[in-house]
C-alpha cells in the first residue's frame, strides 16, 4: 500500500484573545492519499485556512502531529521545514499574489528556479503550464495587465510547476465569478489528476466540492 501524502494525528491549535483561550482546530485527524483530491468543506471561521497553514508548515504553535510524504514535520528544523515545503507541496490562494514586476511565464518559473532548476528548461515547464490553462498568448503579460481569472490560472500553474506530491488550495477561486471559477476549478482539477499530485482544497461552495473525491467538513474545529 502507498505512503499517505498528508498524515494528521491530533492537530490542536489555540489563541489567546482577550485572556480568553480560543481552540481553532481540536484534534484534527486526516490521511490524503497519493493522487487523491480533497475538500475541505466549512464555512468562515471554522478553521480551514489555519489547517492548511498547518500542513502547509507556514506556522508553528500546532499541537499533535503533522507528516508529510512519510516525514515527521512536527519538529524540524526551519530550513529543513522550508526544503520540506519546497520539495514536496504547491500553494494556491484565493488571492493571486503574483509578483507584480515579473510576467505571467517568469512568476511560474521562479520556484522552478528556487530549487535549483536550470533556467531554460524552467521557461519551457512554464510554457507547457500556461498553454494548459489556456494562457500561451498571455505569457509575457504581468499581472497588472491580466484578468482576474487570468491571474488566477497563472497562480495555479506556478503552484503545479514543481509537480508538488501536495497542492494546498485555500478558496482558489472564492475571488472569482461564477462561470471563471467553474472554468478555473476545472482546470485545475484536470491538472492536478493528469500529474498525479494529491491536493487539498478548502473551500465554503458544497457545489464546487462536490467535484472532488471526497468531502471531509470542518465544523468549530473538528472534522466530521
Amino acid at each position: 500500500m502507498s505512503e499517505p501524502v498528508v498524515h494528521l494525528t491530533g492537530l490542536t491549535r489555540s489563541f489567546e484573545q482577550g485572556g480568553v483561550r480560543i481552540d481553532v482546530l481540536r484534534g484534527v485527524n486526516l490521511t490524503v492519499m497519493p493522487g487523491e483530491i480533497v475538500a475541505l468543506l466549512g464555512p468562515s471561521g471554522t478553521g480551514k485556512s489555519t489547517m492548511l497553514q498547518a500542513v502547509g508548515l507556514l506556522e508553528g504553535g500546532f499541537g499533535g502531529k503533522i507528516e508529510i510524504a512519510g516525514i515527521d514535520a512536527t519538529e524540524l528544523a526551519s530550513g529543513d521545514r522550508t526544503a520540506l515545503r519546497r520539495n514536496h507541496l504547491g500553494f494556491v490562494y484565493q488571492f493571486h499574489h503574483l509578483l507584480p514586476d515579473f510576467t505571467a511565464q517568469e512568476n511560474v518559473m521562479l520556484p522552478q528556479l528556487v530549487r535549483g532548476v536550470e533556467r531554460a528548461q524552467a521557461a519551457v515547464r512554464a510554457e507547457e503550464l500556461l498553454a494548459s490553462l489556456g494562457m500561451e498568448h498571455r505569457k509575457t503579460h504581468r499581472p497588472s495587465q491580466l484578468s482576474g481569472g487570468e491571474q488566477q490560472r497563472v497562480a495555479v500553474a506556478r503552484a503545479l510547476a514543481n509537480k508538488p506530491q501536495l497542492v494546498l488550495a485555500d478558496e482558489p477561486t472564492g475571488n472569482l465569478d461564477e462561470v471563471t471559477s467553474d472554468k478555473v476549478l476545472a482546470q485545475f482539477l484536470e491538472l492536478v489528476r493528469g500529474q498525479g499530485s494529491a491536493a487539498l482544497v478548502a473551500t465554503h461552495n458544497e457545489r464546487l466540492a462536490q467535484r472532488m473525491d471526497r468531502i471531509v467538513r470542518i465544523h468549530e474545529g473538528v472534522l466530521t
